[in-house]
C-alpha cells in the first residue's frame, strides 16, 4: 500500500471541497492546515443565505468579463476568503498555517492571506493575476505549485 504525501492528501481534499462550489466559471476549493491538521475549509459561492450564481446566473459572464478582472462584479465569495472567514467565525487561529488551493489566489485573496498570517500557499492550477504573485513574494509567503506524484505502473 502506498500512502499519499501530505501535499497530495490535502490537495485532494481541496478538490473535494471545490465540488460544493456554485460558481459557473470556476470551482475552487481551499483548506487551511496547521501541524498536519485541517483547521478550516472553503469553496467559492454566494454569501450565506443569498442566491447562488447557479440559480441567478453570472453577471461577469453576461458582461464578457475576462477571468481575473472586475472581481467586484462577482456575487461569490472566494474559496480562500471563505476558509479564512470560517476560521475567524469559529475562533480558530490560522497564524503560520498552510493554505491548500485548487487554484492560485487572486490579489484580493492574497492580501487577506498575508494579513491572516498564513505562511505557505500550495496550489494546483494557475490563475491570471501577476499582482497577487508579486504581493505574496514581497510578503515572503512561500508559494508552491503542487506537482502530482508519478503514477505507478502495475
Amino acid at each position: 500500500m502506498t500512502r499519499p504525501t501530505w501535499d497530495n492528501y490535502f490537495i485532494e481534499i481541496a478538490k473535494l471541497v471545490s465540488s460544493r462550489a456554485t460558481c459557473l466559471r470556476r470551482k475552487v476549493g481551499a483548506i487551511i492546515v496547521k501541524d498536519k491538521r485541517i483547521l478550516s475549509t472553503g469553496y467559492n459561492g454566494a454569501p450565506t443565505g443569498l442566491a447562488h450564481c447557479s440559480e441567478v446566473g453570472c453577471l461577469r459572464e453576461k458582461l464578457h468579463i475576462s477571468s481575473g478582472e472586475r472581481h467586484e462584479l462577482c456575487r461569490g465569495v472566494h474559496a480562500e476568503q471563505n476558509a479564512i472567514i470560517q476560521a475567524a467565525r469559529f475562533g480558530v487561529s490560522i497564524d503560520n498555517a498552510t493554505l491548500y488551493l485548487t487554484d492560485s489566489p487572486c490579489i484580493i485573496c492574497s492580501r487577506e492571506i498575508i494579513n491572516a498570517g498564513i505562511k505557505v500557499v500550495v496550489y494546483g492550477q494557475g490563475y491570471p493575476d501577476t499582482m497577487a504573485r508579486k504581493f505574496l513574494k514581497e510578503a515572503k509567503i512561500k508559494v508552491l505549485k503542487y506537482k502530482a506524484p508519478p503514477q505507478s505502473s502495475k
